[in-house]
């Protein structure tokens, strides 16, 4: 019997590999003559960077780079192949960065993204992959192109400043002193939502309250944004603001885009097939997968469910674990996953629930508990 467990991390507890490994062990007990194959599961945002890095055998690397408020941070990302970088932005320019009372996308920046970028660079990488999921930004990408050389003016010929503040004296946009690598590089970038830049629907309108913009600030900045645009496409012809996920994570999807010629992707895509996924579930008699909370949002295309679409291609049957789950969360019966099961087994505080030592101990007696039904 064969099995591919792909579990994302339970948040607060698990990695995707401390639970891939559980459920492995589980299985082993409950049928000692069994295969499995764990792999690393993540969506693009938090924990991609760590899970495709141990999976794959990367090296963890550490940069220290301007953070959100122009302090400096020591931020990781990985290299795997020696030539291909995994980057989170939220590890530069993310809101857990910044202190609650001081948040404030008007003046926080990404140009901390784009050293991490020149960082990788100068150790010979050429293929990034990026999640720009979790940022406190929303100048448009504009830092992180400035980090690698774009050149943003205002009138007056000087350097615009950092944050979306600068964006209000843009006046022009010049790429001439752009890292002349940028041209032999490619760019992936995990991006799971579909807002354009500007407008009702844009970067600053559905996440800038998020990050501590007033009502009145989200409307200025996305008058800000707009004119930003209409500057870019005078340089770069193919400038499309709308086009869906140009407004993610402040607009830096846009900047990936427009400046960087970069594709926008479902982060679970990236991850499935930089990972090798279907390959292994090719071969397998089940496979296992899931997250810390199982819920209708789940449902909707997060890791869990990208895996088992992928092993109902093959015809498959999936089980997935989960910290808890929700009345909702048998939607998720109708996109692949034929079964899931919480592994709480008793009244306990949430403390208790993520302890790490805990949470291994629930999710290896539930998954044995199933696998001695199964098999």
């Amino acid at each position: 019997m064969k099995a591919v467990i792909a579990i994302d991390s339970f948040k607060g507890s698990m990695t995707s590999l401390e639970a891939g490994q559980a459920v492995k062990d589980a299985l082993l007990r409950a049928v000692p003559n069994a295969e499995a194959k764990v792999l690393p599961l993540a969506d693009g945002g938090e924990g991609t960077v760590a899970a495709m890095c141990a999976g794959l055998g990367g090296e963890m690397i550490e940069a220290e780079v301007t953070g959100p408020l122009g302090e400096r941070v020591t931020a990781k990302y990985c290299i795997v192949n020696g030539s291909t970088a995994v980057i989170e932005m939220a590890e530069a320019a993310g809101l857990t960065l910044v202190p609650p009372e001081m948040r404030d996308p008007m003046f926080t920046t990404t140009y901390g993204v784009g050293e991490l970028i020149l960082h990788a660079i100068a150790r010979g990488c050429r293929s990034f992959i990026v999640g720009i999921g979790g940022s406190a930004t929303n100048d448009g990408g504009v830092g992180m192109l400035s980090a690698l050389g774009f050149e943003f003016f205002d009138k007056n010929g000087e350097h615009i400043a950092r944050g979306a503040y600068g964006l209000d004296s843009l006046a022009s946009i010049s790429a001439e002193k752009a890292c002349p690598e940028l041209k032999n590089c490619s760019f992936r970038v995990a991006c799971d939502v579909d807002n354009p830049l500007c407008g009702a629907r844009g970067c600053s309108a559905v996440y800038g309250p998020q990050k501590g913009a007033s009502p009145e600030a989200v409307a200025i900045m996305d008058g800000w944004l707009g004119r930003y645009a209409e500057i870019a496409k005078s340089v770069f012809p193919n400038a499309d603001s709308e086009y869906p996920g140009s407004g993610a994570a402040g607009g830096l999807g846009f900047a990936f885009m427009t400046f960087l010629s970069a594709s926008l992707e479902s982060g679970i895509s990236i991850i499935l097939s930089e990972t090798g996924i279907e390959e292994y579930i090719k071969d397998a008699d089940i496979v296992v997968t899931g997250e810390g909370r199982i819920d209708f949002q789940t449902a909707m295309g997060k890791a869990p469910i990208g895996v088992a679409k992928l092993a109902k291609k093959h015809g498959k049957k999936v089980i997935a674990f989960a910290g808890c789950v929700t009345d909702d969360a048998e939607e998720c019966n109708l996109h692949g996953i034929d079964a899931f099961f919480p592994i709480i087994r008793g009244i306990t505080t949430l403390d208790e629930a993520l302890n790490k030592e805990n949470a291994i101990k629930n999710l290896k007696a539930t998954a044995y508990q199933v696998f001695r039904l199964m098999f």
